[in-house]
């Protein structure tokens, strides 16, 4: 095997980690803290694909410059549906355990009204765009520009978003919020809008995550459920309600595909759902759960 081989392999992975971070920190806000399996998750990736790509190809904004536009118009929109669709279920259900059955119902309702939309705002055909596509050549290796940038860009996000959930006042009451909601709102925080909240960055985090495969994938209106199975098997992986977790979780995973797809492309999938098995009969709590 090559030098170059390694080099190519190791970036794309860290590059499809670091997007299924992304994707499944966002998740992990959403289902571990707010308590909605929301299988409309990937959805919210298409979503900010296609804000990026029609940016670019109708106003010329640089797709860096759209990670600015999404990451706000993807969280107001993620705000939006928590306080008008699940807090209202959530108000409504007999228990916790009740709520998180219908929400995931309202959810997969929400999958198909997104899915629908985006077919009619935007057509079936696939789309594509063309951006920092040339090599760059450095210590006698070549790399495309679009993933240095991708990767570099996606790093700085993920730290950003941990630093944020670490030490900000509202990362605490999302941390205090998953551990033990009672206890949360005996301490004055304000639990309802903390849920909202988390929904809201778990939008933007894929919405984000949006941005960043557009840079360097085709586009369809159909292409947000194998990110939702990605985000599910990085939630598994990695620990419900653990951010750090998800964090290493996609890492590994990103790594391991990449290195199946080099190997036999047929298998990585096979390969996701191998891992995902595993780590529900071994260690069902997660890898840095428990």
């Amino acid at each position: 095997m090559s030098i170059t081989l390694v080099f190519d392999v190791a970036i794309t992975g860290l590059i499809m980690g670091g997007i299924y971070a992304l994707i499944a920190m966002g998740l992990n806000l959403q289902y571990g803290v707010a308590r909605v399996l929301n299988v409309s998750h990937g959805e919210f990736v298409m979503v900010g694909a296609f804000i990026t790509y029609f940016a670019h190809k109708l106003f010329a904004i640089n797709p860096l410059v759209s990670l600015v536009l999404c990451g706000p118009i993807l969280f107001i929109i993620g705000l939006f549906i928590h306080r008008t669709l699940f807090q209202y279920i959530r108000r409504s259900s007999e228990s916790l355990d009740v709520f998180e059955g219908r929400s995931m119902l309202a959810s997969f309702g929400l999958l198909y009204v997104i899915q629908n939309i985006a077919l009619l705002w935007w057509g079936p055909n696939i789309k594509a765009y063309s951006y920092l596509n040339y090599p760059i050549h450095f210590l006698g290796l070549t790399f495309e520009a679009n993933r240095l940038v991708a990767l570099l860009f996606t790093l700085v996000m993920i730290l950003v978003f941990y630093l944020f959930v670490a030490h900000s006042k509202t990362g605490k009451a999302i941390r205090a919020a998953a551990q033990n909601e009672k206890s949360a709102q005996l301490m004055g925080i304000n639990v309802p809008a903390v849920l909202g909240i988390c929904f809201g960055l778990g939008a933007m985090l894929a919405g984000l995550a949006g941005c960043i495969v557009s840079m360097m994938r085709e586009l369809t209106p159909l292409m947000g459920f194998p990110y939702l199975i990605i985000a599910m098997i990085v939630l598994v992986l990695g620990g419900t309600g653990n951010i750090l977790g998800s964090l290493f979780g996609g890492l590994i995973l990103g790594g391991v595909t990449t290195v199946v797809m080099y190997v036999e492309p047929g298998l990585s999938l096979v390969v996701s759902y191998v891992i995902f098995a595993l780590i529900l009969l071994i260690k069902p709590e997660g890898l840095l759960g428990g």
